[in-house]
């Protein structure tokens, strides 16, 4: 009989959490005319939820998934915003072609029963 894992299935549903919230986000730009390049980006330094392209603009989406928008938005901490700035820097140094565009760094929040709300333009570095 082997034992489990404390906390292993929280992380799972947490994981399963995020996963379709960054789906629902995909899909919620997809209708507003976002090409998403790419999801689930990971780096040394960093990692970007979701990477999205309208015309001349560049979009390093982070996604966050909570009961309530507030504290969806008080997830996304300095620290963290410099690790995704920083991923977008190692990002764009792969992908030369992508350079030429516009960088915006935006927030998507997940609440229940609620579309995803999309905040342009979150930060800058």
């Amino acid at each position: 009989m082997s034992k489990r894992r404390r906390g292993t299935g929280n992380r799972r549903r947490a994981w399963r959490r995020g996963h379709w919230a960054e789906q629902a986000c995909a899909f919620s730009l997809a209708l507003r005319g976002y090409r998403v390049l790419a999801r689930r980006l990971r780096y040394p330094v960093g990692e970007i939820d979701l990477l999205a392209r309208r015309g001349g603009t560049l979009a390093v989406i982070e996604v966050k998934a909570r009961r309530d928008a507030v504290s969806a938005l008080e997830a996304v901490t300095p620290r963290q915003r410099q690790r995704i700035a920083r991923a977008a820097e190692w990002l764009l140094a792969e992908r030369p072609a992508l350079a030429g565009l516009q960088v915006r760094f935006d927030v998507m929040l997940v609440t229940p029963w609620r579309w995803p709300r999309h905040l342009t333009d979150a930060w800058r570095i």
